[in-house]
């Protein structure tokens, strides 16, 4: 139940920082589309404000030079009647009728072709349209019979003056038909081009580099920015110039060569946030992960630790309550040599008890740096031999072999004697433990520059590639589950460790699973 909770636990955080992750890759798209969106309707504004513009320019240009040409020519118009029109009205009631005229007269004005265009030899005559305007209104019954008498109105109001809107309206025509005629680089400079797109642009906050271009019915024209290159995901247009037909041939194009480095320049504080956060999410996520495997793991060493010492104390304890039982039995008690069988057997598994529980104390000790560790000259053969010596019962007893191959001719070193002496005891009973059959175990010695190497090689069960990065762990043991065929409590190698450390010395193991096991200890020389 406890590991279907961790797994659980587990694949619900990895589906949530999944989630997290995702949702912040969804909201940069969403924010990326909508400043696109916004600048693209940015771009499409200034466009028009600058068509519009462009247009404007080019009517106001012609419209001072149609003004100057006017007042320059010094002639006296010819005037005709153009339009004349009236307005009848009579109410019953008040006896009163209104009468409205309106009469447009046009005036011509001669002038010489050279002063549009030399090349614009149709250009004759200007007009300019006036209109005079009469409202009367009589009080009195009248018909048509007393308008033709000339009977006086009761009230006259006259007006005169010029048609501004049906003068625009004949010069618009007349000039979008003189311009269509000219060449595109008559009708607009780059310079003014250019300087039209910067203003609306900056005023419109789309501050990145621009390229532009003007076409003629899908051609290149010279009105142009030296690096234009169209591009369709950058690239935007509109019609200019257009006709009396509504119909254009010119487009302005306009393109971003860093659209998208502008547009993800304005999310990139933001995200950069986001960023941040989501690493702080994960790298916490991730030490959580870490924690929770770490502890699972230590729950189960420690489960281990607790089993392996229960039974490691149970065999002694019972061993220990056997002979005490035998020693009141009064055929026993009477028998001196049986009594001090027993009370050895009682004195042994005493001193077990108390070495495993040295053991534990031993480890605290120098992780507290409390173990004192004095060093001398010794020679490391000795050592081993010594070592060996304090096993050579137990290997006897299961029948098995200690063959040394002591080849290096170099070997004193600095050590501390009784120490070093229980490193190699230990690694040495564990080769016995975890050697299921008959144990053969190798220890050898050899130089190599100015360090010995100590190889203790056995026939064991083998150590797998993972339980090797954690052997010399405090209690760590390869699990077994409930089996403790093998006695030991995971912390004879973290001892082995801590002593090889303070005395500068390296430690290796080669291992292969079902192939037994080969210690490296690695001990620098003295001269």
């Amino acid at each position: 139940m406890n590991k279907l909770f961790f797994r659980l636990l587990i694949l619900l955080m990895s589906l949530s920082l999944i989630g997290i992750i995702l949702v912040q890759v969804y909201w940069f798209d969403k924010s990326f589309e909508n400043n696109e969106e916004q600048f693209k309707y940015h771009v499409k504004q200034v466009l028009g404000n600058v068509a519009d513009k462009i247009q404007k320019k080019e009517v106001y240009t012609f419209y001072e030079t149609y003004n100057r040409l006017k007042d320059s020519t010094g002639k006296i118009p010819e005037k005709s009647d153009f339009l004349e029109f009236g307005y009848y009205q009579r109410d019953s009631r008040t006896n009163e009728t209104i009468i409205y005229s309106n009469s447009i007269i046009s005036e011509d004005y001669g002038i010489t072709p050279s002063f549009f265009d030399k090349k614009l030899d149709s250009i004759k005559q200007i007009k300019n349209l006036s209109s005079k305007r009469k409202t009367e209104i009589y009080n009195d019954n009248i018909d048509n019979s007393s308008i033709k008498q000339k009977i006086t109105p009761d009230v006259k109001i006259e007006k005169s003056g010029q048609l501004d809107l049906l003068d625009k309206t004949l010069f618009e025509i007349s000039y979008k038909d003189i311009a269509a005629l000219k060449p595109i680089q008559e009708r607009i400079s780059n310079e003014f081009l250019l300087k039209l797109l910067t203003d609306e642009l900056n005023e419109f906050g789309v501050k990145t580099p621009f390229e532009y271009s003007v076409y003629s019915n899908g051609l290149a024209t010279k009105i142009k920015s030296e690096r234009f290159v169209y591009d369709r995901s950058s690239t935007y247009s509109i019609p200019i110039f257009d006709d009396n037909e509504d119909t254009n041939k010119y487009q302005l194009l306009i393109t971003f060569p860093q659209k998208k480095k502008f547009l993800f320049s304005e999310l990139i504080g933001i995200c950069i946030l986001s960023i941040i956060f989501t690493l702080v999410i994960i790298i916490a996520y991730s030490s959580a992960l870490s924690q929770l495997i770490k502890q699972r793991q230590i729950s189960e060493i420690k489960t281990d630790f607790i089993n392996n010492m229960t039974h490691e104390f149970k065999t002694p304890i019972a061993t220990i309550n056997l002979a005490l039982d035998a020693i009141k039995n009064p055929k026993v008690i009477v028998d001196k040599d049986k009594v001090q069988r027993y009370l050895q057997m009682i004195r042994d598994e005493n001193k077990r008890m108390h070495a495993q529980v040295e053991n534990v104390l031993r480890i605290s000790k120098l992780e507290k740096k409390e173990l004192e560790i004095k060093k001398k000259s010794n020679n490391i053969h000795d050592i081993i031999e010594d070592a060996v010596e304090h096993v050579h019962l137990i290997i006897e007893d299961r029948g098995g072999t200690i063959t040394q191959n002591l080849a290096a001719t170099r070997t004193t070193v600095l050590l501390n004697d009784m120490h070093f002496t229980n490193v190699l005891v230990n690694i040495l009973d564990n080769a016995i433990k975890y050697s299921p059959e008959t144990p053969i175990i190798n220890v050898s010695t050899e130089n190599v520059k100015e360090f010995i190497f100590i190889k203790i090689k056995d026939n064991g069960t083998g150590i797998s590639k993972a339980a090797q990065k954690r052997i010399f762990e405090k209690f760590y043991r390869e699990h077994t589950g409930d089996v403790h065929n093998v006695k030991g409590h995971g912390l004879g190698l973290a001892y082995v460790k801590r002593i090889i450390e303070d005395h500068d010395c390296e430690i290796f193991v080669e291992s292969e699973k079902g192939k037994g096991s080969t210690f490296i200890i690695k001990v620098p020389l003295i001269n």
